[in-house]
This record gives C-alpha cells, sequence and structure tokens, in this order.
C-alpha cells in the first residue's frame, strides 16, 4: 500500500497540472499535451505566416510636385502651341513637345492622360538633345492602339511599350477619350512602366548595344540611331504633342526624384 501511494505521489510530481510532462524530451509530444506546457513549439499563425503586401503600381502621388505648372513657366516649349485648357488638362495644337526646363535622373513620374481617336504621342526621359531628340531620348508610346488606323503597326509602337524598342507586356489602353495612368520608374539604366494597373515594361537599357537590332533580333527604326546602351541615364523630361493630326490631353503629372 505504501508503495501504490508513493509511485502515485510521483507520478503528481512528475506531471503538471494539466497532466503534461515536466521533462523538456517530452514537449515534442505536443498532440497529448496541454497548450501551457509547450507554447513556444505551436505553430505560427497564418496572419504571421503572411507575405507583405505588394507596393501598389501606381503610387499615391497627390503630394508629388508638379511637373508642368498651372503657369508652364518651368517648361520650355513655343508658345501658344501647349496650354492648360477649360478643363485644366494639358495639351497642344500642333506636333511639337514641351520639356522641362531642368534635367532629372532617378525618378519616378506618375500622369493620366487620355487620347482623342486615331491619337499617337510619348513621354520622352532622358533627352540630352530637346532640337535633335528622336535619336537621343527614351520614348514610353502613348496610342490609340483600339483605332484602326493603328491596325497593321509593330508591336514595339504600342501603348505603354518603349517606341521601336520593346513591345509592351499587355495591350491595355483604354477607349480614346477615357483616361488612363501611366507611372515610370527609371533608375539609371533600368526603366519600369506600368499602364492601368498592370506593368507594360521592365527593361534594362545595357541590352541595347546595337542602334539597328533589338536584343530579340527585331529591327530598330532607322531614324532611332543611337544604341540605348551609350545614352546618359540623365535628362529633360518631355511630352509629345499633337502628333498624326489627333490630340492627346494630359492631367495630374506629378514626379518624385529618387
Amino acid at each position: 500500500m505504501m508503495k501504490r501511494i508513493i509511485f502515485s505521489c510521483m507520478t503528481i510530481v512528475l506531471l503538471g497540472a494539466g497532466g503534461c510532462s515536466l521533462f523538456r524530451g517530452d514537449a515534442d509530444k505536443s498532440d497529448e499535451c496541454c497548450g501551457g506546457c509547450v507554447a513556444e513549439n505551436q505553430p505560427e499563425s497564418p496572419q504571421s505566416l503572411q507575405a507583405p503586401a505588394a507596393e501598389p503600381l501606381h503610387p499615391d502621388s497627390s503630394d508629388w510636385p508638379t511637373l508642368f505648372d498651372s503657369t508652364l513657366s518651368n517648361a520650355e516649349f513655343e508658345r501658344g502651341v501647349w496650354y492648360y485648357d477649360e478643363k485644366h488638362r494639358l495639351t497642344a495644337d500642333k506636333d511639337q513637345c514641351i520639356w522641362s526646363k531642368r534635367d532629372y535622373e532617378n525618378f519616378v513620374l506618375d500622369l493620366e492622360y487620355a487620347c482623342a481617336p486615331a491619337a499617337n504621342s510619348g513621354v520622352l526621359i532622358y533627352a540630352t538633345d530637346t532640337k535633335n531628340w528622336i535619336p537621343n531620348t527614351v520614348e514610353i508610346q502613348i496610342q490609340d492602339d483600339l483605332n484602326p488606323h493603328w491596325a497593321k503597326v509593330g508591336d514595339t509602337w504600342r501603348n505603354g511599350g518603349l517606341f521601336g524598342h520593346l513591345a509592351p507586356k499587355v495591350k491595355n489602353v483604354l477607349p480614346a477619350g477615357e483616361w488612363n495612368r501611366m507611372t515610370i520608374t527609371a533608375r539609371g539604366q533600368k526603366i519600369k512602366v506600368a499602364v492601368n494597373n498592370e506593368i507594360t515594361v521592365d527593361a534594362d537599357l545595357a541590352e541595347w548595344k546595337s542602334a539597328t537590332k533589338n536584343p530579340d533580333g527585331s529591327d530598330i527604326p532607322k531614324w532611332l540611331s543611337k544604341p540605348w546602351a551609350e545614352l546618359p541615364t540623365k535628362g529633360r523630361i518631355g511630352l509629345q504633342g499633337k502628333h498624326g493630326q489627333a490630340t492627346i490631353f494630359f492631367r495630374n503629372i506629378k514626379i518624385k526624384e529618387l
């Protein structure tokens, strides 16, 4: 009888109040023990295992500086060609560019644009010569792809791509008259473009070592006569005007330097 009492007491001592072993070696038997004894071995909650939320493709740029102010005092252009209309849309009456007065490098440019039917325009970055800008800049294409006028052009002419050099990953321009959003992130030779919440370009200009052939072997238009790998990654920012007799409208043109 005394042996049974001693044995029972030893059992009580070796087990916690909830019946869990006090020996660390038994702690891996979590399915047989109470939660309090093996809390350190419990799996993390689903919430703690969730990946961090991805950054939005279009930032909140409401507090960023405007690239072209309301009086266009910080822009270079032919007077009377570019102007803000009665709806506060920046637009042009001719096929001429408007340029920032200063150079930019490493930046995020966020803007909205709306095409008139068959519009063809572009956002121009890294421009080192605003007079002879065509071979001396990188153009992110803007175009009313849905219009039959552009039905037969090549993919590197499509909206959201790098004109003449890289087709957009997706074709998602909205119908003429609707507002599209574009965000361009330029970090040296790395260019990323998002249009309407989708990535259209993720490119490294260092890959364009030829002035005649793209990295995929396709032809570069003859008038783009300088390899992008040789272009400086600092220059003016511009917008192309009424190209092809179709109007283009811009608004909320914001920039953040990195």
